[in-house]
């Protein structure tokens, strides 16, 4: 079966996050991925991974003024200096963690502006990421989320992030296939999943039930099939990659609550 990742920015959220690597170890987990890394010197997070034998897989990029609601820069026009400062800082973190992969955060539509109107601006700013951490042997996700969880993102399809890396044209830029996101705007997983997989452009999936996030096996997706067809179609054209849990728990930050909610990964593992 796919190999599964603990999202610790919203798994145990009773615990501090250092403390978190340690209980993803406990339940089973060996690969660790987090929306941001940057409250921590690098070298601390890569204890944490060594202490309990973790692999980090993903995190995002630097996204901007997050408290202010920024959601990332990539498409930004007047803020490419700082779109440039913060890849050259998720590189620097993805070096010494070891990290093979970093989501770069498209961001949200300025009022009064189309995605067409931005999309020179996302194609130049990833184009140059995209050299940038090939130096290093990083590949660099986008993810298409749907906008019902973040209003006015830049992109939102599977086929539009498709033909952006197309357009692109640098083959150490991916697809973050996260089949909430998918399922909320698309719909038919299954299709998507067979249709893109085999061409080698996706990079990472993430999962959680829709539709309240919480736990995949809690809502309308049936992810035992859908775990399935991953694992048909990956051993048809060699991927081996991640799935990424990003999901918020049911039980939320009662103490073991994480834990409590994981007798699917149990399933899912046999």
């Amino acid at each position: 079966m796919p190999r599964f990742a603990a999202n610790l920015s919203m798994l145990y959220p009773e615990l501090s996050f250092l403390e978190r690597f340690g209980a993803a170890a406990a339940d089973g987990f060996r690969g660790v991925e987090y929306l941001f890394p940057y409250e921590h010197p690098p070298e601390a997070l890569l204890a944490r991974l060594q202490e309990h034998g973790l692999q980090q897989v993903l995190f995002n990029g630097p996204p901007g003024r997050w408290d202010d609601g920024e959601r990332g820069l990539a498409c930004l026009p007047g803020r490419e200096s700082e779109f440039r400062a913060g890849i050259a800082e998720a590189l620097r973190y993805a070096k010494v963690l070891g990290c093979p992969r970093v989501h770069v955060m498209a961001g949200l539509v300025p009022e009064g502006q189309t995605r067409e109107a931005l999309r020179a601006t996302y194609v130049a700013n990833l184009r140059w990421a995209a050299e940038q951490a090939a130096a290093q042997g990083t590949d660099l996700l986008l993810e298409p989320i749907n906008t019902r969880d973040i209003p006015g993102f830049f992109l939102n399809r599977q086929d539009d992030a498709h033909a952006l890396l197309a357009e692109i044209g640098a083959p150490n830029v991916k697809v973050q296939m996260d089949l909430y996101h998918c399922q909320i705007v698309e719909g038919d997983l299954a299709a998507r999943i067979r249709q893109y997989l085999p061409t080698g452009r996706v990079g990472h999936f993430q999962i959680a039930g829709v539709p309240q996030r919480h736990e995949p096996d809690l809502g309308e997706v049936n992810y035992p099939y859908l775990f399935g067809v991953i694992d048909e179609v990956a051993r048809g054209c060699g991927w081996d990659g991640w799935i990424g849990c990003e999901y918020r728990p049911a039980r939320g930050a009662v103490p073991g609550g994480t834990s409590q909610g994981l007798g699917w990964l149990g399933r899912a593992s046999v």
